[in-house]
């Protein structure tokens, strides 16, 4: 068992490791930091991450509500982005009490570790979908333009529309199962670009629809009434035996509305980013929950609403799996120029709907993560990769059920959307009831509630949060009578899922012996990392670690540094995914389970082949980079020493790091960054404001220039270090003056240049 007293802070007090020949060691402190390390993002960055995710469905959601019900279902659509909005108040106030509001920690605070256990199964059931629905809906969109373009070459070739997409999201897939497993981070800059590039889609599709409906007219949809109002055999599922669909009018909006709830999916998202927003964080939730349902009322509503308005009865459904190139190819206008705007709408939706691929990767990898670090599911899911130190497990798990999803459905995005609907619903009744709960249980101040609250009496009744719940279980409800698919392959998939977390959890806990080969630790519990919670002195060497199959570049600093003049310091940073176990303040044992456990029993062992005390700290942090220079800030480190990146090159390694470096809040410390490579190589950098480093031949150019110009400058006195600033300054000018390119090729002519003369092709003297 792990030994969780307070250690003392005196540096000189410290039990750290080193044994001796026929001494005890004592046992050894890990310092874990319980708040997390994260750099935060504005209210844009945020909106534009939800609106990747939610605003996908505007590519699929329309399409699939008319193929249930027929022409009113924009209108359906409508109503339920208006819902959303409500939907997403309540988010805003589980977010407001838990700082990461998702599903899994509000049901389980609420209900207990066997509704959130349920409630996590309908979630995973919702991820395992969303890559499949967004996959093969831009395989559609891709195979529509290909076939339309190949009639517009007069060439003979048709692709087979749902094998095309079914390969096309299998590939894509794929592409991100490998992008995962190397550990490549989600960016928020590449989300805020494509909504860059989707809003001038959206803009251009609006104006055209405008155009296009002023030059041939407009009529509306037909009302929501149930003469308007044809649902399928598939659509009504066990009720299409009944009449109740046309003659109960409730229902059949129920029905319309089930139908319909695609066009929501995405919801979760907004709980999962709201621990990443910047200060002050429920101002700018706010403006996010504002701008998503703005962009999503306008693009997605829109969209269903221009088709049934411009896509003739007779030829819309041949476009119901690629609903936006069909309002392209519909415009007024010529054909070529329609093509054009088609392709746009291809790349645009390729863009948005393969990030929705990653993101339910990304999801379902930390939710897992998340039951792991709970204890419900063995560590055995996150040890790490042996080369990129990811939980290579849990992603090959996740990614081979989104594969054999897409080989079932054979590329039907109808059967998808069906499907689908069953986890997005559940999650979102789940996390209802659960907030309802909570208003009970505990009671008192919120920064944020859901509107329309009585007090009646003393008594609060959160009439809003009340009809939110009965609406969501409502749909629910209806949807598993309408929805034979998603009802029973969910049921299955979520029982499946439930049973496997409650056996799995009963052999972890009577198993809890994994760490019986390991080192025993000192777990000490500070809100803080600083020189004074982990007792070491400043100017330290700070080696991060991740994986244990590659730690030679902590060997390299052991076999080097004197310990009685600089402290060690192996530190690891538990990176949070989004969907994962990031609250900002921790329980220890989020931090330091049995694969902290064994990373540190392998630093352990190396400090004490070489006889080297070492300091020992966990911290947790969004972004791997600014986590460990928040770190080093923290602890007053001199020195950084890295490994060499399995993702990137060495160079492009050191720049990263360095953007992250001018990332940091003022005044940013300088550092020192040596970066190893498994075979003893290594490069030094210096981070911040630093004179360089001058070979032998910069030196001699600037002498050179100096005696030349010295002459020409008489009587003014030059030095060496005018002629650098002169030249400095010239480079300046040209590039103030737009000439960057200019420059940029110049410079890049100089270091192809530089490099070909320190290496030489083979052969030559």
């Amino acid at each position: 068992m792990r030994d969780h007293s307070p250690a003392h802070s005196h540096m000189t007090t410290n039990p750290l490791l080193t044994k001796t020949p026929g001494a005890v060691r004592p046992v050894a402190r890990v310092l874990v930091a319980t708040t997390a390390m994260l750099s935060f993002i504005s209210f844009w960055r945020a909106a534009a991450i939800v609106l990747n995710d939610m605003g996908s469905s505007a590519f699929y959601a329309g399409a699939i509500a008319e193929e249930a019900f027929g022409k009113t279902a924009p209108w359906f659509i409508l109503a339920i982005m208006l819902f959303a909005y409500a939907v997403r108040a309540l988010y805003m106030e589980s977010c407001s009490m838990f700082v990461r509001g998702g599903v899994y920690r509000v049901v389980k605070e609420a209900m207990g570790s066997r509704l959130a256990k349920i409630s996590v199964s309908a979630l995973m059931f919702d991820y395992i979908l969303t890559g499949p629905i967004s996959g093969v809906s831009a395989g559609q969109y891709l195979t529509g333009f290909l076939n339309d373009f190949f009639r517009y070459a007069h060439l003979n070739i048709a692709l087979p529309g749902n094998l095309t997409a079914a390969l096309f999201a299998i590939a894509v897939t794929l592409y991100f199962w490998w992008e995962n497993v190397k550990g490549i981070p989600e960016s928020s800059g590449k989300a805020l670009r494509i909504m860059y590039v989707t809003t001038v889609m959206v803009v251009l599709m609006l104006a055209w629809c405008g155009y296009t409906l002023w030059a041939r007219g407009a009529h509306l949809p037909p009302w929501p009434e149930p003469s308007n109002m044809h649902f399928s055999d598939q659509a009504l599922g066990w009720l299409r035996h009944t009449n109740w669909a046309y003659t109960v009018g409730l229902i059949g909006i129920f029905i319309g509305l089930g139908h319909s709830v695609l066009a929501m999916s995405g919801e979760e998202t907004l709980a999962q980013v709201y621990r990443e927003l910047e200060h002050p964080k429920i101002p700018n939730l706010k403006k996010v929950g504002f701008i998503i349902f703005a962009y999503s009322l306008v693009f997605t509503a829109g969209v269903s609403f221009f088709a049934v308005m411009i896509i003739p009865d007779s030829t819309r459904s041949q476009y119901f799996g690629n609903l936006i190139s069909g309002l392209a190819m519909n415009f007024a206008g010529p054909y070529t120029l329609r093509l054009v705007f088609q392709a746009f709408v291809v790349l645009v939706g390729v863009l948005m709907l393969a990030g929705a691929v990653n993101t339910a990767i990304v999801g379902s990898n930390g939710v897992l993560n998340r039951v792991s670090e709970d204890g419900i599911l063995p560590q055995w899911f996150r040890q790490p990769h042996r080369r990129f130190g990811t939980s290579y497990r849990i992603i090959n798990l996740v990614v081979g059920l989104q594969i054999a999803t897409i080989i079932l459905s054979r590329g039907n995005i109808f059967l998808l959307g069906e499907a689908y609907a069953f986890g997005v619903m559940w999650s979102f009744a789940m996390n209802s009831a659960a907030v309802l709960a909570l208003r009970y249980k505990r009671p008192g101040f919120r920064e944020f509630r859901v509107p329309l609250n009585l007090q009646i009496g003393g008594v609060e009744i959160p009439v809003g949060l009340v009809l939110i719940t009965i609406t969501l279980l409502g749909l629910c409800t209806i949807n598993l009578f309408t929805k034979q698919i998603a009802t029973i392959s969910g049921i299955i998939f979520t029982a499946a899922f439930f049973a496997t977390f409650t056996i799995a959890e009963g052999i972890t806990k009577r198993r809890d012996t994994t760490g019986a080969e390991l080192d025993q630790f000192n777990v000490a519990s500070r809100t803080e990392l600083s020189t004074a919670t982990l007792g070491v002195r400043p100017s330290n060497v700070l080696v991060p670690i991740s994986n244990y199959h590659a730690l030679y570049h902590l060997g390299a600093v052991l076999d080097r540094v004197k310990t009685e003049r600089r402290d060690i310091v192996v530190l690891h940073v538990q990176v949070l995914q989004r969907s994962g176990s990031s609250e900002v303040e921790f329980e220890t044992d989020q931090l330091f389970g049995s694969i902290e456990q064994y990373l540190f029993t392998k630093a352990l062992s190396m400090a004490e082949q070489r006889g080297k005390p070492v300091r020992l700290a966990v911290v947790a942090a969004n972004d791997l980079w600014d986590g460990i220079l928040r770190a080093a800030v923290n602890l007053q480190s001199s020195t950084i020493v890295l490994g060499r990146s399995t993702k990137m090159s060495l160079a492009e390694q050191a720049r990263q790091f360095g953007l992250a470096w001018e990332a940091l809040p003022d005044p940013r410390p300088p550092f020192n960054l040596e970066i190893f490579t498994p075979q003893g190589e290594h490069e030094f950098f210096l981070l911040g404001p630093h004179a360089p480093n001058l070979t032998r031949n910069e030196v001699n150019l600037v002498h050179q220039l100096w005696l030349r110009m010295g002459d020409l400058v008489r009587p003014e006195e030059l030095h060496h270090h005018d002629v650098v600033h002169f030249a400095l300054n010239e480079v300046k000018q040209e590039l103030m003056e737009g000439k960057e390119q200019d420059v940029a090729q110049r410079l890049k002519d100089h270091l192809v240049q530089n490099k070909a003369q320190r290496n030489p092709p083979a052969g030559t003297g």
